[in-house]
């Protein structure tokens, strides 16, 4: 009864049902084959395919535990990528050249950092209400990636970028040391120092937590500023995946899915309270949805709908309502069974016996 009672119960459950299905439905989803001394199949795949949502949502969990909301990651996403690709591509530059390719990824994650210390000075700064902050650079950044890219999709073929997101360290693929490293990072600091405490403080009540002498802008800033940069990095990925810089493609509604799996991780849109372990089963859940739709052959044109279906299966499963409106029903049958079950009164059986 305790293990149910754990907030990360549901969303754990909900994940495994999934798998099962998808086990089931397809055996070939849980195979996995060693070629070279590296795993492949579709868990895997799914390890390796979630590296550019698990850090947007990653950042996402920090703004969201502040009362906030970050709009635009799937934008900083197209800067990042565009910025990197453009200095690897450009005349000077030699493609495969390790030094060429992490001055591209210093310089593109320091723009990124830039961009989110703006929105962070938007909102903590300036007050302006976060959504309509982050909705500002959701619509500008794209314009400004085509900037950089001069309005064309930048290709590539650098073998350091492309290892980033297809290259195996061991035997896993070095995008999931990668998500995994800041998962570890982000959940040290959240978790082992004051500044998960204080971050839960701010998204509770800001104004409280000034008066009690917390520096809530400073927290602000930090969020904003940390889902900027990690949007940056997930960007770079996303653009070694596809070995090209397409502002339009990038980070693509990567905002709604990165909020979608943090609230399927247990974390509240009203602040406060916030699971970066949560946040990791839901970006898990969501990439596992994505190789459902795969695996079970739904059309392209449908598969908005099917995901949609699932995803409100998944958060009915989860609801602390519907949990209580089950043991009442369950409550409500078995007082029923034990009354048609009591013995009879003395009279009655007497009755029966006349």
């Amino acid at each position: 009864m305790r293990l149910v009672k754990h907030r990360l119960f549901w969303p754990a459950a909900a994940l495994v049902t999934l798998l099962i299905v998808n086990v089931v439905a397809n055996p070939n989803f849980a195979r996995i084959t060693v070629r070279d001394g590296q795993l492949y199949g579709a868990l895997i795949d799914i390890l390796r395919q979630s590296a550019p949502l698990m850090l947007v949502a990653l950042g996402m969990t920090l703004v969201i535990a502040t009362r906030g909301i970050d709009l635009s990651v799937g934008a900083v996403m197209a800067v990042s990528g565009a910025v990197a690709l453009t200095i690897i591509d450009s005349p000077s530059s030699n493609p495969n050249s390790l030094g060429t390719v992490l001055i591209a990824i210093v310089v593109a994650v320091l723009v990124a950092l830039v961009l989110g210390a703006w929105n962070g000075f938007l909102v903590s700064v300036l007050g302006i209400q976060p959504i309509i902050a982050t909705l500002v650079l959701m619509l500008a950044g794209r314009g400004a990636a085509l900037l950089i890219t001069d309005g064309f999709i930048t290709t590539v073929n650098s073998d350091p970028l492309s290892f980033i997101a297809s290259g195996y360290l061991l035997i896993l693929p070095f995008a999931f040391f990668v998500w995994l490293a800041f998962v570890i990072i982000v959940g040290v600091i959240e978790r082992r120092t004051a500044l998960g405490m204080l971050t839960e403080a701010v998204g509770i009540n800001p104004e409280a937590s000034r008066l009690a002498g917390v520096r809530s802008r400073g927290i602000i800033w930090t969020a904003y500023i940390a889902s900027g940069t990690l949007a940056g990095i997930a960007g770079v990925i996303y653009a070694a995946n596809i070995k090209a810089a397409d502002a339009n493609a990038a980070g693509y509604l990567i905002e709604l899915y990165a909020i979608l799996a943090v609230v399927l991780g247990g974390t509240s849109l009203m602040g406060g309270k916030f699971s970066i372990a949560g946040t990791v089963i839901g970006v898990l859940t969501v990439q596992a949805l994505d190789s459902t739709i795969l695996f079970l052959g739904v059309p392209p044109a449908q598969s908005p709908v099917f995901f949609a279906v699932v995803v409100i299966l998944v958060v009915l499963v989860q609801s602390p309502r519907v949990h209580r409106w089950g043991r009442s029903v369950g409550a409500r049958f078995r007082h029923s069974d034990g009354e048609a079950d009591a013995p009879s009164s003395p009279e009655r059986q007497k009755e029966v016996a006349r």
